[in-house]
């Protein structure tokens, strides 16, 4: 038997993996003068990625090594992001 509680939180989840890939996208695009950054729908969309994001981001920075400006703290939270999931999955329905 299915619990919508456990499909609401992975969903909650993939959106979330979403929201990291989107800043990380915005942010390429800023740094590669794309889009301008002073632009105030650019400067709206990264406050709230970065409201979103950042927390967690900075969390993970903490812990990891300077590489020299390469950030990889996305790409670990997508990783222990995904991880998560299939936890979530493998743990309630046993798949």
């Amino acid at each position: 038997m299915l619990n919508p509680f456990i499909d609401l939180f992975a969903q909650i989840i993939n959106l979330y993996s979403y929201c990291v890939i989107a800043r990380v996208i915005v942010e390429m695009l800023v740094s590669f003068k794309v889009v301008n950054a002073f632009q105030p729908a650019v400067q709206k969309i990264r406050y709230a990625l970065n409201r979103l994001c950042e927390p967690v981001l900075r969390r993970i920075r903490k812990y990891l090594p300077d590489l020299g400006g390469i950030d990889i703290s996305p790409i670990i939270l997508l990783l222990l992001l995904n991880f998560a999931q299939s936890a979530l999955y493998k743990y309630f329905y046993n798949l």
